[in-house]
């Protein structure tokens, strides 16, 4: 008796749930304000559109390429606090990451732009800057003076989006906690995933990964496209990184490195999400970063010059002489004197426009190298540079000092990242170059301000990758723009063939290139392949990736004047790669110096030069060893 009632009760409760259930109300979401906008090529769709849940507005995209998904329906948002204004009200009983719920869309436009621009030095002589654009712009339904305009910018080769805050009569100033834009990607996607900027990089599902990823994010996905996103004009912001989302699969969030404080007017960062049938492909768009910042901001630019560079080892005027005699004989415009010439470098009370070593006349060693066309870089770590930056560069300038490197910067929050850029900029106004080591990535602001001429944020030869590794950068590092690899040549612990390490001086792209990292002059035995270091130039009048595949092997072609200087090289593995000489101009003749790993060459770097006669039909097919590589100069045959 007591199970049938207790059945009968369990059946009552089982049809009140299914009741309840029913009867429950649902949120209904539809498509508003929907637009879509296409590159000029049309190969590029992007999607817009708002959903109302309740009385809750959200902004959406989504992205296909030929068709194909690139981006599935993503959410844009950014999280704010209460305290957007004193005066706002309004806005008191708003929780956080609320504020976009009640922005409506007041009016959408669209415009256009196809330019071309000369940078000062680059990859490229001409960079186009050509997109198709739309802006959504919005107001709070609950208090019109707050404004927000989603400005997106599709280009040939990827689609730019951010929001914009234009400013508002009472001058009210914005936090924002955090970003909540997502990245939704089609199923079985993979990223190569590296969790800070000079880590090594893995390829990884999009699942179960161990921290955020560093930006660029290069993606592989399932339909055979190549994808990377990307942060442009990051110079008043926090640093975003990639993270999976918690509640959606596939999908990727951006994570700010804590709040920023702004006033209107201003822009957030753009997110940018480049797409291209191949990897090659893929890496050869990363300029569209450059375009997606402003123009130079220096009015005279001429004593802006890119160059090769080697570091001093030994810090005394003898070791400063020699160096400045090697780097004038093998065609260096640099030199670079490391950290600790001035004091413990992470003193604050140590002073760099002091010389606090012995025998290192400073004044002499600059002097001799003007002298000989030799330009002197100095080192500089960040204790300095805070204590010091509103004199320490008209001091250097007045030295006659070409450039500083910025040494154990901090990076990622908006409180350093806008005391860079104002170094930067001070830098400027004082007509020094700068390069910044450590975790520091350029976003696209060299455009702006082109004294910063390289950064590291690399895995480079300071910590001897293996040449695996060396094949990824180009796909993922390089997609943030110059980065100073230090190249080395002579050192033992290089882990790859001598003449992978020269290939590199055509793979990476650097305007100002470190060759000779951990080398010293006596070294040099007179090797004849040092005369592709000699010959190679870091700016460019084009620039191409050639072949290649993430983790496997890159060929890079770069042109300057009339001539071109080839790279290539391979992962841990010997593989043969075919080079068609397709981008010479035809009907013309002309000499082509290799330089290939041979192990029957009778010097320590094993390097043998050949030279023949080849033309636009040639193709030179590149035996690789494991780890090896092989480098090209190509000039007209007179």
């Amino acid at each position: 008796m007591r199970l049938m009632i207790k059945n009968k009760m369990s059946v009552c409760l089982l049809i009140l749930i299914c009741v309840l259930t029913i009867n429950k109300p649902v949120k209904s979401q539809t498509k508003e304000n929907e637009q879509t906008l296409y590159s000029p090529d049309k190969n590029l769709e992007f999607k817009f559109y708002t959903q109302k849940a309740e009385d809750e507005n959200a902004f959406y995209y989504e992205i296909t390429y030929k068709g194909k998904e690139v981006i599935k329906p993503s959410q844009m948002d950014l999280q704010l606090d209460n305290h957007i204004s004193q005066n706002a009200m309004a806005l008191k009983n708003d929780a956080p990451g609320k504020w976009f719920s009640k922005l409506i869309v007041a009016s959408i436009g669209t415009s256009k732009k196809d330019t071309t621009w000369k940078p000062v030095y680059g990859e490229n002589a001409q960079i186009k800057d050509n997109y198709q654009a739309l802006t959504v712009h919005t107001v709070k339904s609950d208090n019109s003076i707050y404004k927000m305009d989603i400005e997106v910018r599709a280009y040939n080769e990827g689609v730019a989006f951010r929001f914009y805050f234009p400013e508002n009569e009472k001058g009210t100033y914005y936090r924002i906690i955090s970003e909540n834009t997502e990245f939704t990607l089609p199923a079985n996607t993979k990223a190569w995933h590296a969790a800070w900027a000079q880590a090594p990089y893995e390829l990884l599902p999009l699942k179960n990964w161990p921290d955020a990823s560093e930006r660029p994010l290069t993606l592989s996905l399932k339909n055979g496209l190549s994808v990377c996103l990307a942060e442009a004009q990051m110079t008043n912001y926090a640093r975003t990184k990639y993270q999976l989302s918690k509640t959606k699969a596939n999908t990727l969030t951006t994570v700010m490195e804590g709040p920023v404080d702004l006033i209107s007017p201003f822009s957030t960062p753009w997110r940018l999400i480049m797409v291209a049938e191949n990897m090659p492909t893929l890496a050869n768009h990363q300029e569209i970063l450059l375009n997606l910042n402003e123009p130079s901001k220096i009015k005279d630019e001429s004593w802006i010059k890119p160059g090769k560079i080697m570091r001093v080892m030994q810090q005394s005027t003898k070791a400063a002489l020699e160096n400045i005699d090697f780097a004038q004989q093998h065609h260096l415009q640099y030199i670079l004197f490391d950290w600790k010439w001035y004091g413990p470098a992470f003193d604050f009370n140590s002073d760099a426009t002091t010389v606090s070593i012995p025998d290192f006349d400073l004044k002499k060693i600059i002097s001799y190298g003007k002298e000989r066309g030799i330009g002197v870089w100095l080192y500089v770590n960040q204790q300095a540079l805070l204590m010091q930056s509103d004199s320490l560069f008209r001091v250097y300038h007045k030295w006659g000092v070409a450039g500083v490197k910025f040494g154990f910067v901090q990076v990622g929050s908006h409180r350093w990242t806008t005391w860079i850029e104002k170094a930067f900029q001070q830098a400027a106004d004082n007509q020094i170059m700068v390069n910044v080591h450590d975790e520091w990535r350029p976003t696209g602001e060299q455009r702006t301000l082109p004294n910063i001429m390289t950064a590291e944020g690399i895995r480079g030869n300071e910590e001897m990758p293996s040449a695996t590794h060396n094949t990824i950068l180009p796909f993922t590092r390089m997609m943030a723009g110059a980065a100073d690899y230090t190249i080395c040549y002579y050192d033992p612990r290089i882990k790859t063939t001598h003449a992978h390490q020269l290939a590199l001086a055509a793979v990476y792209y650097s305007p100002i290139q470190t060759l000779f990292w951990y080398d010293k002059p006596e070294q040099y035995h007179r090797e004849p392949e040092i005369e592709f270091f000699e010959k190679i130039p870091t700016s460019w009048d084009e620039s191409k990736i050639l072949a290649g595949n993430p983790g496997e092997y890159v060929s890079t072609a770069r042109k300057s004047g009339k001539e071109w200087f080839v790279g290539t090289i391979t992962n841990n593995n010997a593989r043969t790669v075919d080079i068609p000489l397709t981008f010479l101009d035809k009907n013309k003749k002309y000499l082509v110096t290799i330089y290939s790993d041979d192990d029957k060459v009778a010097t320590k770097t094993k390097v043998k030069l050949s030279t023949q006669t080849v033309s636009s039909k040639t193709i030179i097919s590149a035996k690789l060893l494991p780890s090896g590589g092989q480098a090209m100069w190509i000039r007209p045959k007179e």
